[in-house]
């Protein structure tokens, strides 16, 4: 069951992050006016930086049951857990309201972490 959770907490980083990058190249940059054209091209690449990294971390979310390292499961978890719950916040905090963005990444964030000190599965809350 945990192996389950965490992988569908991978998918779900998944479809976020490529709803991000869609949405970042049809709506907000399809609209915005940025000079000088080099700024503009520079602010599409960090957007999609962040879509390419947050894709990244679901495959490793995904991938994280089959490693044989405990250590390198619950670090990988950790971080991602850290990450999708920082990026969870600036959304709430961006939107100011219900969005479905930081629930999306609520969800990830909130992915079983091994705790490897007891040797069972905990929820991990960024």
């Amino acid at each position: 069951m945990r192996d389950l959770l965490l992988q569908g907490a991978g998918v779900i980083a998944i479809i976020i992050s490529l709803i991000h990058g869609v949405l970042g190249e049809t709506k907000v940059f399809a609209r915005a006016t940025v000079e000088p054209p080099r700024l503009r091209l520079l602010l599409r690449l960090v957007w999609q930086a962040g879509t390419i990294a947050w894709i990244a971390g679901g495959l490793l979310l995904i991938a994280a049951p089959w490693m044989s390292s405990d250590i390198a499961r619950h670090w990988i978890v950790a971080t991602f857990g850290v990450v999708f719950g920082f990026a969870a916040i600036a959304n709430l905090l961006a939107v100011r309201g219900l969005h479905a963005g930081w629930i999306g990444m609520t969800a990830v964030s909130r992915s079983p972490s091994p705790d490897t000190r007891r040797g069972r599965w905990t929820i991990v809350s960024a």
